[in-house]
């Protein structure tokens, strides 16, 4: 068990968060499922978009029974856009009147094999990227709202270290529909940390395409933010390994990953911080300073790409089939 050196005393550094709706994806376990229990004792409503499972329900149970907080479920599987579809129209009509204060598009999975999701793009691509930038879009309209009744509403990506590996740009064919046929899983196995690579730096990429493209009325009050976790004991390497992650490659990340890595609380740190704290402005960033190294959330410096980012936001586009991204009816 590692021992948490943060983040319980950044959290004492909060304010109430009574009246807010918070939407988080990806929270059966890991800074998911500690920043809902975090929000929700601060005393949000916490929506949890996860698929529907025994782990999610035990997720839910936890913030119903031992925090005694108001949260609801939303099945959602961000490997299939119309299930993502069905959850963001959901959660507009429950938001209608109060709007959703806080996205944070958290959910992700790791080093996994070269597999086509129902949409035939790849599975960590749309996972993690590509259903993210989907359910940002129809939720707009709860976005709008929230900002419109109090002030503010936040849009929050979660990036991570790898987003630098290879210091590749984003590269068209691993946002096209070529799921299956993006290197495979040959040895030593680097495309499938390719992959994820792609994925991590559109995450950071794409909060910056919207803090660029929002329209103006909404510029002062929407703030779109990104936060890395460094290297943590979340449970994605557990689940890297049960997809067959075992390699001599995967091995050596995992291992080295987990030598350097700090509680999932701590890693979490970054994640609060744009969540919860008053004092963040649109298009910064949050974790621990350096490559691969603990640490407390400090505020980075910017990691602009206007090309990639350009790049990027019309690939997602033509993914997801979005026509106007920030419009009423965006499909």
């Amino acid at each position: 068990m590692i021992e948490t050196k943060y983040y319980h005393n950044l959290v004492k550094t909060f304010p109430s968060l009574k009246g807010k709706n918070i939407v988080i994806t990806g929270c059966t376990s890991g800074t998911g499922l500690v920043l809902a229990r975090t929000c929700a004792q601060l005393g949000a409503k916490v929506y949890m978009i996860n698929r529907q499972s025994e782990r999610a329900t035990n997720a839910l149970n936890i913030l119903l029974n031992e925090d005694k907080s108001d949260a609801r479920l939303i099945e959602c599987d961000l490997q299939n856009f119309e299930s993502v579809k069905k959850a963001g129209e959901e959660l507009n009509v429950m938001l209608q009147n109060e709007g959703c204060d806080v996205l944070v598009n958290n959910a992700g999975v790791m080093g996994l094999p070269d597999q086509a999701t129902i949409d035939k793009y790849d599975i960590q691509i749309q996972t993690n990227h590509l259903s993210h930038f989907l359910l940002t879009g129809i939720l707009w309209p709860s976005l709008k709202k929230a900002t419109q009744l109090r002030g503010e509403s936040r849009v929050i990506n979660h990036s991570s270290g790898a987003r630098k590996m290879g210091n590749k740009p984003i590269l068209p064919r691993y946002f096209e529909a070529n799921g299956g046929h993006l290197g495979g899983d040959r040895f030593p196995g680097l495309q499938k940390w390719v992959r994820y690579q792609q994925s991590k730096l559109a995450n950071l990429l794409f909060t910056y395409a919207l803090q660029d493209r929002v329209p103006d009325e909404f510029r002062e009050g929407v703030k779109f933010l990104t936060a890395h976790p460094g290297p943590t004991d979340s449970g994605l390497q557990a689940k890297t390994a049960k997809a067959g992650g075992t390699g001599l490659l995967d091995r050596y990340i995992i291992r080295r990953t987990m030598k350097q890595a700090h509680s999932v609380e701590d890693g979490t740190c970054g994640l609060a911080i744009c969540a919860c704290s008053p004092n963040v402005k649109s298009g910064e960033f949050y974790g621990p300073e350096g490559s691969g190294k603990s640490g407390p959330a400090v505020l980075l410096e910017p990691e602009r790409d206007k090309e990639s980012e350009k790049l990027l936001w019309d690939l997602s586009l033509k993914a997801t089939g979005i026509n106007d991204f920030f419009h009423e009816n965006i499909l």
